[in-house]
């Protein structure tokens, strides 16, 4: 014992005479020492403050103010909002090329946990407390806030978890039109402009209690605008930043859009996504005692994606002669994103119509991108940000003229909406046109900067040999099917008819086989 004693006293002092060993302690404890400072700083300036403002506010008095029901319903649908995450990866990876799978899963879950972080700390301070026309300007960290939401009767925290559900879809939708080639530093570093600045501080001017749109008038449920048309905007703002991808022939020029890698999982992602619309759509009411709103907002959603797919479907069936899947499920998808704004507002006949109007938007949106050669791998532009804007306008078309805003023991009927075909006007009309646009306009405009701006960084766009390999190989190190051995001969061409490759290298179709087993003969 003495002897290693000895022995580890020898070897400090030793090092201790070692100049640069002592500079490096020095140095080490000095870090330490500043880092303990910065904790305990925090501990002393976040800690009491909560204290106070939970403990010495008589009118902060949970038990005096909580509705349980609502907090339960508020948290389910919350969930099912969340789950949407995995219907995001999986369409948005199916839709894709298998080369950059992985890459897509990696991107979603890092934005996910860069959105948690940057929504607690100023993202849900600028969006939802009061300040300005323009932008909250306190809850930092959720400090000096009372126990519940408003009026909601829904505890701060379980409608933070709700809200941070929709600011996570806003992240997601970005990437869509991003992918197979962006860095994925860049995405870490647009990631924090998104969520912690452009989709917060822009939806405070619709959802924030003193929001320049919100007293303007304009109306948007469930985020038609505020979620979709925002994070479509900024993901077409991405697709314009990088160009598109190497080998993409646009429509225009005699090609189209590269085939997806496994139809199957984007299909099934898309129902997914379906599913957690449940929650998205009817969870907006805030009440589960609006048990009237939240039929009709569910019902409404399902009729809105049911005739949205046929529109699609049979679209895509006049133009080709074939019953194109993946078209009708971003047919669905536009449905949905179009019902998400006018969803409480509107008749079962208003949302029929809405669904038919957000496929429509969508197919005009696909065909638009192609003319204008901007790459957009998953539809996440047509579907988001065209469908969000035409369905946010629908509401001044056919806001029925019947129903106000939901409230915690019911819901209040003394400020109803009314569009054009039921005799309001074309006030709520133009509101609503003025809105979305200038939502989308002033987004793009920022996006832009944002994008352009990472891309100075040399980390938005990775280079032409590590897209020819993959963004799963090249950012990851992995391969989405490691089972396999996938010889793509370097060509981005993969699926497109040799004639539209011949100016280029040539086609070589990929070949799959099964990687022999240890000891087994291939």
């Amino acid at each position: 014992m003495e002897t290693a004693i000895d022995s580890a006293f020898l070897r400090v002092r030793t090092n201790m005479n070692n100049p640069v060993h002592r500079k490096n302690l020095i140095l080490l404890m000095i870090g330490k020492a500043i880092g303990l400072a910065i904790v305990f700083g925090l501990m002393r300036t976040i800690i009491p403050q909560a204290a106070h403002a939970q403990g010495t506010d008589p009118t902060s008095d949970p038990l005096a103010t909580i509705n349980a029901v609502n907090t339960a319903w508020v948290l389910i649908a919350a969930f099912l909002v969340f789950a949407m995450q995995v219907g995001f990866v999986m369409l948005e990876s199916g839709f894709a090329r298998e080369r950059e799978a992985v890459n897509i899963l990696a991107e979603g879950i890092a934005d996910t946990c860069i959105c948690g972080i940057f929504f607690w700390a100023i993202g849900f301070a600028f969006m939802f407390e009061d300040g300005n026309r323009f932008i909250g300007t306190h809850g930092f960290f959720l400090q000096g806030l009372p126990a519940t939401y408003g009026t909601t009767g829904v505890p701060l925290l379980a409608f933070w978890v709700f809200q941070f559900a929709f600011a996570d879809t806003a992240s997601t939708i970005t990437s869509g039109a991003m992918v197979g080639r962006c860095g994925f530093i860049g995405d870490l570093l647009y990631s924090v402009g998104v969520t912690g600045f452009i989709y917060p501080i822009v939806g405070h001017w619709a959802w924030g209690p003193d929001g320049w749109l919100a007293l303007r008038g304009f109306h948007d449920f469930a985020g038609s605008t505020v979620v979709h048309t925002i994070g479509g905007t900024i993901s077409l703002a991405g697709a314009i930043a990088l160009g598109p991808r190497i080998g993409r022939v646009f429509r225009r020029d005699g090609g189209g859009p590269m085939p997806p890698h496994n139809i199957i999982i984007g299909a099934v992602g898309g129902l997914i996504l379906w599913f957690g619309w449940y929650g998205f759509n009817p969870g907006s009411t805030l009440s589960a005692l609006d048990a009237a709103g939240i039929g009709r907002v569910s019902f409404n959603t399902t009729l809105a994606a049911c005739s949205a797919g046929l529109v699609a479907l049979f679209y895509a069936y006049l133009r080709s002669g074939k019953w194109d899947l993946g078209l009708t499920v971003n047919g669905f998808l536009a449905g949905l994103v179009a019902i998400t704004c006018p969803c409480y507002w509107v008749q079962p006949v208003g949302a029929f119509f809405i669904g038919m109007i957000g496929a429509s938007a969508m197919i005009i949106g696909l065909e638009t991108l192609e003319q204008l050669r901007i790459d957009d791998p998953i539809g996440a532009v047509p579907v988001h940000m065209f469908a969000g804007m035409a369905g946010t306008m629908s509401l001044g078309l056919f806001g029925a003229g019947e129903f106000g805003l939901p409230t915690p023991t019911g819901v209040d009927t003394s400020s109803v909406v009314t569009g054009l075909f039921y005799g309001g006007g074309g006030h709520t009309l133009l509101v609503q046109a003025y809105g979305t646009f200038a939502v989308a306009g002033a987004t793009l405009a920022v996006s832009l900067a944002l994008m352009y701006g990472v891309k100075l960084t040399r980390t938005l766009r990775v280079p032409q040999a590590g897209e020819l390999e993959g963004l799963d190989i090249h950012e990851h190190g992995v391969a989405a099917y490691p089972e396999f051995v996938v010889n793509r001969g370097l060509s981005p061409y993969a699926g497109l008819p040799a004639s539209l490759t011949s100016s280029h290298q040539p086609y070589v179709k990929p070949v799959i086989r099964p990687v022999a087993e240890e000891g087994v003969a291939s």
